[in-house]
């Protein structure tokens, strides 16, 4: 064990840090951090030669194999097609689709892929609408349609028995028996798999929805699904909608070239979705067999399963008494590379979702404040305005909420505190900001008032330590405060999510207010609202100054400029990138994500950006900070959540303010 001594770059002590070495322990050999190659596969297929169809599905599955794929599923019926009609009362089609069902079980038997293929299958006096479950060579299980469309093009009743009518437990198949059911579950480890058949999906109350409940965390649905206009959009909203309700991967595979088109069309595709969310969507009306794969991380559906307490309330209730649990192998020798995207700024969506995300956190940030403001009986607001991004987004928010409330924005007091290390740049920005917004500006110094203070407590102010910065942030504090006290008024809060979670404020100065507008707002994110208020809501001369704060480097501007007058204290010199470390807080407190899974996806979301060592380096940093500086989280202001990730005291975050960090910073050996 290595003790170190550490003083907070935030002016807290926070003793003896310890760093613990252990054994080396290789994670990728449990499941490669929690993710599993899943794949949809779609042949190309023959209306009834099931021989020439099996000879498609294997060679797509080879083709799975190479890729390293885990799990896959195939359309429904697509042993035989979809399109067979009156074909499937024929005891000729019926005997070749178990033939080749059977061959293509056999032939695969060198790969350890799960898979499911769909076909008719005869059990006891009927004829279901089958998917069968198989893996190295043997068939696991059997799972029956359940709900069977029998409207408009549809007429599957004509042919099939619902799951609901069954009364066999087993299936035969060419002599050997194996389990029948809509309630089976395949497991091998945390991963444990449910079938549903294409209109099952679309029932209220889906198969998979119970399956769920029983542990299912990958749902595979066999589909045929014809195309109409518009319904394609429809088909991606439900597989979304489901897999978020059932906090589940969704693995969809539907019909395509080669079935009959004498009524309809089936224009083929496959879908992928986890947790409400599309990670891969192929392109329909190919004329080539598709293999569509990407990667279902069970970790996060897990944590958020179990931080989700409501999940299985009524479970005793809801599941079936006859839920089977069939285990299958893992798949050997298989390293998952990720092939899907891992958003270097999930905090920051791109496209029209920005728009539409900027302008739903003002609307959140307004609303918050106005409630604020009605309930004091208060028409006065005081902020602190520096001329960077913080001040700026609280001062906007502050705006657009006395517009909402029809208070004139005189009543508005925007207070610039210039200190020791305030630049022209951020000083005329702060007090042409106000100006143009037509808000009551004042300015008052601190340099006299923190100087008087450093003689009173025989503090050197050449020596530009820790308490030469912090004095000038309480200074601050305390005249936003004794203001508010003057104008009976409220002291708005400018300080950031990221600022929180790093303990990037100065105790009882930046860190207080009577209600933090930005307190859920990530670092990255204010860059981007800033600027879509200029682009939005302002006039030419706001937005042209607007532009140039958020183009400002991040810096308290506690420490003197250099000698051409520019800012010597940049933040993310001392603490690092807030991209990175918004990455890591998104990661950690959204999927409760070990420190070593984080590491593995910050290298695949900065490649090319930020090496090994120096994600290493501040990721160690973060975790540091963040346990260190959590009694300051403990006594945060009131101030609105607007998204899935925040660290107010009293709602999403209760941490004692002594836990240790051992755990997540014992990790040199076993995960670098």
């Amino acid at each position: 064990m290595i003790l170190d001594d550490h003083l907070d770059e935030s002016g807290t002590y926070v003793g003896k840090l310890h760093y613990f070495c252990i054994p080396k322990y290789n994670y990728m050999e449990y499941m490669d951090y929690g993710f599993v190659k899943v794949a949809a596969g779609v042949p190309h297929v023959l209306v009834a030669d099931c021989y020439y169809n099996i000879k498609q599905i294997e060679g797509l599955m080879r083709k799975a194999a190479a890729k390293d794929v885990q799990i896959m599923t195939f359309p429904e019926l697509c042993i035989t097609s979809y399109t067979c009609l009156d074909l499937f009362s024929k005891q000729t089609l019926l005997k070749s689709a178990e033939d080749a069902l059977v061959t293509l079980v056999s032939n695969t038997s060198d790969m350890d892929i799960f898979t499911v293929v769909g076909l008719p299958l005869v059990t006891g006096n009927r004829l279901i609408n089958a998917a069968v479950a198989f893996q190295k060579g043997k068939i696991l299980g059997v799972v029956p349609k359940t709900y069977l469309p029998n409207y408009k093009e549809y007429q599957e009743q004509r042919w099939f028995t619902s799951s609901l009518e069954l009364q066999e437990k087993n299936i035969t198949i060419k002599g050997n028996t194996y389990p029948l059911s809509s309630h089976l579950l395949f497991e091998n480890g945390t991963t444990s798999i449910g079938i549903e058949i294409c209109e099952d999906l679309w029932m209220p109350v889906p198969p998979s929805s119970l399956l769920a409940m029983a542990g299912a965390n990958i749902i595979l649905n066999p589909s045929a699904s014809n195309d109409l206009i518009g319904k394609q959009r429809y088909r991606c909203s439900l597989i979304g909608q489901q897999s978020a309700r059932c906090i589940a991967g969704y693995v969809y595979a539907m019909a395509g070239y080669g079935e009959s088109s004498t009524d309809l069309v089936f224009a083929g595709g496959g879908i992928i979705a986890e947790n409400g969310s599309i990670l891969k969507e192929s392109p329909r009306f190919t004329m080539e067999e598709q293999l569509v794969v990407s990667e279902i991380d069970i970790d996060n559906l897990q944590n958020d399963r179990r931080v989700n307490v409501s999940f299985m309330r009524g479970a005793n209730e809801l599941l079936p008494a006859d839920i089977a649990r069939i285990p299958f192998e893992p798949a050997k020798d298989k390293k998952i590379e990720l092939t899907r995207f891992v958003d270097p700024h999930p905090f920051v969506p791109s496209g029209d979702a920005l728009t539409e995300r900027c302008e739903e956190i003002f609307n959140i940030q307004v609303a918050g404040l106005a409630k604020r403001i009605s309930h004091i009986h208060t028409k006065t607001v005081v902020i602190g305005i520096s001329g960077g991004l913080d001040s700026t987004l609280a001062l906007l928010v502050a705006v657009l909420t006395f517009d909402a409330l029809k208070i004139p924005r005189e009543q508005i007091l925007g207070i610039t505190m210039p200190g020791f290390g305030t630049t022209n740049r951020t000083y005329n920005n702060a007090m042409n900001l106000m100006k143009s917004l037509g808000i009551t500006s004042r300015e008052i110094s601190i340099v006299k008032a923190t100087g008087q203070h450093f003689k009173d407590i025989g503090h050197d102010p050449s020596v530009h330590d820790i308490t030469y910065e912090n004095s000038q942030a309480r200074e601050r504090t305390q005249i936003l405060m004794d203001i508010a006290n003057q104008e009976n008024g409220l002291v708005v809060g400018t300080g950031d999510l990221s600022e929180l979670a790093l303990g990037w404020a100065t105790y009882n100065g930046d860190h207080m207010s009577m209600y933090g507008v930005n307190t859920s707002i990530p670092k990255t994110l204010v860059r981007y609202l800033v600027e879509w208020v200029a682009a939005n809501k302002m006039n030419d001369t706001s937005k042209a100054i607007l532009l140039d704060i958020a183009d400002t480097p991040i810096s308290p501007e506690l420490i003197p400029a250099d000698k051409d007058g520019n800012i010597a204290q940049k933040t993310e010199e001392v603490v690092g990138p807030y991209e990175l470390h918004d990455f890591f807080l998104y990661q950690f407190l959204r999927f409760g994500s070990t420190p070593s899974k984080i590491y593995y996806l910050a290298q695949k979301a900065f490649e090319g950006k930020y090496d090994k060592e120096t994600i290493k380096k501040w990721l160690q940093t973060f975790f540091r900070r963040f346990f260190a500086q959590q009694f300051k989280r403990s006594c945060l202001p009131d101030g609105p959540k607007v998204g899935s990730v925040s660290l107010s005291p009293r709602g999403d975050w209760r941490m004692p303010s002594d836990a240790s960090s051992n755990l997540w910073l014992s990790v040199e050996e076993w995960i670098f």
